[in-house]
């Protein structure tokens, strides 16, 4: 009967979790811009390691942007690469475009170290961040523009989705992704708890040097977009922002495998005990317990099987409770047509935040060819 009332309650919860969530995802109006910005200097910051394959089209990309060439100017940092990262940009390199290296050694470099080291060389006003294998709309970047002119805004979020194939892996990561986004953007807008990705974000070259950028979360194998969204939103909390709109939208690749996303996501969860906001760590830490209350119901069947109903009855209410928000999240990434698998995943989901969530506090993390901790 314990049991019993235990779930309950945690069913209850999550409900209202995902209620609230929905609510503020559903308050973001689309953002439609008063003006159509062209004087405010920009810079596109890109830390590029390996990204031999992916950098020419994302480069194409940026040169096709509306916005006016003479006020933006693109910085790929080459983090020390192993492959043809610096000869594939070479022919790309004009005023516009230029190619440094990170101010630190081959030993000592990280993404923060070259992040840093593009927005201490940048001019623009405005640092715009994204990463090597994006791709965006011609508007992407005058979208940003009106958005920071409009609300004064000291960091924005931006929405990232990913491309997928027919593979179980890619439709998995597409949709644990886009949830992630849908609660991203209500958190933000809610004023809840800070949440990005470092694939779709900007900030004021000012705000990012008031906090010190990535000084005292340097040493974390991530964070070069959470963390220091939180480190700007303590000094300006009513300028942070989340941009809603399909002309902001950047186009990501997920892992290709299973061993590249599973590294992939226990380095974005290593940062979970550096969050000095008790409100995402007390959202985190519900979620993680309410995934393993699952493994609780499992092993009381496997000992009685009257708890067997339970098991059922918590995955069919689990998926009811989040599928009116996902849904919603998925019409505005064009993605709703993956809502058919959403189902049939709960299981894995359910494993897949439970182990990640333990593993990620141990051990080292391999990424590009570089280990962390």
């Amino acid at each position: 009967m314990g049991l019993l009332f235990l779930t309950a309650v945690f069913l209850f919860i999550y409900a209202l979790l995902l209620f609230y969530y929905k609510h503020h995802w559903q308050c973001i109006t689309d953002f439609e811009p008063d003006i159509i910005p062209h004087n405010i200097p920009v810079s596109v910051v890109i830390a590029a390691r390996n990204e031999e394959a992916n950098l020419p089209s994302l480069l194409q990309a940026l040169e096709g942007q509306t916005y006016p060439k003479n006020f933006f100017e693109v910085i790929v940092v080459d983090d020390f690469s192993t492959d043809k990262t610096a000869a594939v940009v070479q022919p790309f390199l004009s005023g516009m475009v230029m190619l440094i290296q990170p101010d630190a050694t081959i030993g000592t470099s990280s993404k923060k170290k070259a992040i840093e080291t593009g927005v201490r060389k940048a001019t623009g006003e405005l640092i715009v961040v994204t990463d090597a294998d994006c791709q965006m709309d011609t508007e992407w970047l005058q979208t940003i523009v009106a958005f920071y002119m409009q609300r004064h805004a000291a960091f924005i979020a931006a929405p990232v989705k990913y491309s997928n194939n027919s593979s179980l892996l890619q439709i998995f990561q597409t949709l644990d992704f886009m949830v992630l986004q849908g609660i991203t953007a209500a958190s933000v807008s809610a004023g809840f708890h800070a949440m990005c990705n470092g694939a779709n974000l900007a900030y004021t070259k000012e705000a990012f040097l008031k906090v010190n950028g990535f000084e005292g979360i340097e040493k974390v194998a991530s964070g070069d977009d959470m963390l220091l969204m939180y480190k700007i939103g303590k000094e300006q909390p009513s300028k942070i922002y989340y941009l809603k709109s399909d002309k902001a939208i950047v186009t990501t690749q997920p892992m290709p495998g299973w061993k590249d996303f599973i590294m992939q996501r226990r380095r974005w969860a290593s940062k979970t005990l550096y969050y000095n906001d008790y409100r995402i760590l007390a959202v985190l830490i519900f979620v993680y317990l309410f995934n393993v209350l699952f493994f609780v119901l499992l092993i009381a069947a496997i000992n009685h099987k009257a708890y067997a109903w339970m098991v059922l009855l918590y995955l069919i209410i689990k998926t009811g409770i989040e599928i009116p928000f996902v849904n919603k999240v998925s019409l505005f990434f064009g993605q709703q047509k993956l809502m058919k698998y959403f189902p049939f995943f709960q299981p894995f989901h359910i494993l897949y935040t439970v182990s990640i969530g333990l593993i990620s506090q141990l051990g080292t993390y391999e990424w590009k060819g570089r280990r962390t901790k």
